[in-house]
């Protein structure tokens, strides 16, 4: 119950601050006399890959939207997205620069190697935000969710379902980018629920998320352990979980062992409600997003109660300590749990997930 509370909790906390006139400051009462901008300003985004469907489907337009609203349809989100090249993020990053945007969202292909970007950008006086994952260099703040609880999640939802059998059960941890700081959070936060109680019997890094590399460390996996004797997956996110899946599938798997996921993309959700994928973590698309665009557009107009009281938070990065952040929790998604998480917040509609390849199992589950 305390992922999905505490989601209540922080969506309730929003709320409040709307009402307050905290977050929607813009256009009413500030805490500074003499704002530095006006509702004229531009927000550069960066976001990492397409391989992601929460990205181009939610983060973007969301923040877009946001940013609209925070400053009465004057200000702008000029947008990027790497595709998963961290040298192509960098030339973005530095279009961003020389355009002179007024803020950067970025969520970092590599972390490290983006550092000397954000420092550009501080030398050229242009705030950087880092969005989902954490930035090295001089960044002014970061919004993600808690990252290691991700993992934890992940980890319980696992031994739960391999019950009583756990101790003798042989998994495959299918871990993130290396070059990505959040796949250590991840990986540790599943390893403080999995280590001693289950056997790891292999353990990947994915380079760059990629499926098709995860695919292929899966059939490796299942070449070295055997088919029969893996009990459970490991995926840090579901589209990994989609390619470890199709692994299993090509190898013949007749009863899916059980398999979890990140970002409730809704190729997971589905895959959930067939009985293929047995979780994914749901973090509130709304939430982060928001929050983001609250930040940036507070960051530029110089609203700093605004923007203290949305970073609440304190995290150290390999370059910086105590970074003013804001952490979104998260939430277990099952097939019990559907209608209560990314139903009840207009994620996707019943009909978007029960399309006629998925009506007869949404009928067993009650999602009708």
């Amino acid at each position: 119950m305390r992922p999905f509370v505490l989601t209540l909790v922080a969506a309730a906390s929003a709320l409040s601050l709307t009402a307050c006139g905290v977050i929607d400051g813009v256009g009413g009462d500030s805490d500074d006399p003499s704002p530095k901008k006006g509702d004229d300003i531009t927000v550069g985004l960066l976001l990492p890959d397409r391989e992601t469907a929460r990205f181009e489907k939610f983060d973007h337009p969301l923040i877009k939207e946001r940013v609209a609203a925070l400053t009465n349809h004057k200000g702008t989100v000029r947008y990027a997205n790497a595709g998963a090249s961290a040298a192509k993020q960098s030339e973005q990053f530095a279009q961003m620069i020389a355009d002179k945007v007024d803020v950067i969202l970025v969520d970092a292909v590599d972390a490290h190697a983006i550092a000397p970007d954000v420092e550009k950008a501080k030398d050229a006086g242009i705030p950087v935000i880092a969005y989902d994952r954490l930035a090295e260099g001089p960044i002014d703040a970061y919004v993600s969710h808690d990252n290691e609880l991700v993992g934890e999640v992940q980890g319980r939802a696992l031994i739960g379902a391999l019950g009583s059998k756990a101790a003798s059960s042989e998994i495959v941890m299918m871990n993130g980018s290396p070059a990505d700081p959040n796949t250590a959070r991840f990986k540790n936060g599943a390893l403080s629920e999995l280590r001693g109680k289950v056997i790891i019997a292999k353990q990947y890094d994915t380079k760059e998320w990629l499926p098709s590399v995860a695919k292929s460390n899966m059939k490796k996996a299942i070449q070295s352990v055997g088919l029969g004797n893996i009990a459970a997956v490991y995926s840090a996110n579901d589209g990994m979980a989609g390619a470890v899946i199709e692994a299993l599938k090509d190898a013949g798997v007749t009863q899916m062992p059980p398999v979890t996921g990140q970002d409730a993309d809704l190729a997971a959700v589905q895959r959930i409600v067939a009985g293929e994928q047995f979780m994914t973590v749901y973090k509130s698309f709304l939430l982060e997003a928001t929050n983001a665009a609250e930040m940036a557009v507070a960051k530029v107009q110089g609203h700093s109660l605004q923007f203290d009281a949305l970073t609440q938070d304190r995290i150290d990065s390999p370059t910086q300590k105590a970074i003013p952040s804001m952490l979104v929790p998260v939430v277990a998604l099952t097939q019990d749990n559907i209608r209560q998480t990314v139903i009840q917040d207009d994620v996707y509609t019943v009909k978007d997930i029960c399309t006629p390849e998925y009506e007869a199992d949404c009928a067993a589950i009650g999602l009708k």
